[in-house]
């Protein structure tokens, strides 16, 4: 079975095909990849499939693709409100 996994930095993005067993989870995926292997101090703690937030007992199905997410750098209300304060009068 073919699955994908992507992970993004803010200029560079890795894009890994790989084969896999059917019936694996993502968590098992995850620590075979070749990603990991590339970053092994990486955090994947939240990852998702085609963008929807999984666990990593979740089973994967030919074609997945799973996607590692980065922690947010600022809070994406705080981010707003700032803009906000800086925009008035």
């Amino acid at each position: 079975m073919r699955i994908e996994i992507v992970y993004a930095l803010k200029n560079e993005q890795f894009f890994y095909t790989e084969e896999v067993a059917e019936g694996i989870t993502v968590g098992e995926a995850l620590q075979h990849s070749q990603l990991l292997k590339e970053f092994p101090n990486l955090d994947i703690s939240k990852v998702g499939v085609f963008s929807k937030v999984v666990k990593k007992e979740d089973i994967l199905h030919d074609m997945d693709r799973i996607e590692v997410y980065r922690p947010l750098l600022i809070d994406p209300k705080q981010q707003r409100r700032d803009r906000a304060d800086k925009n008035k009068p």
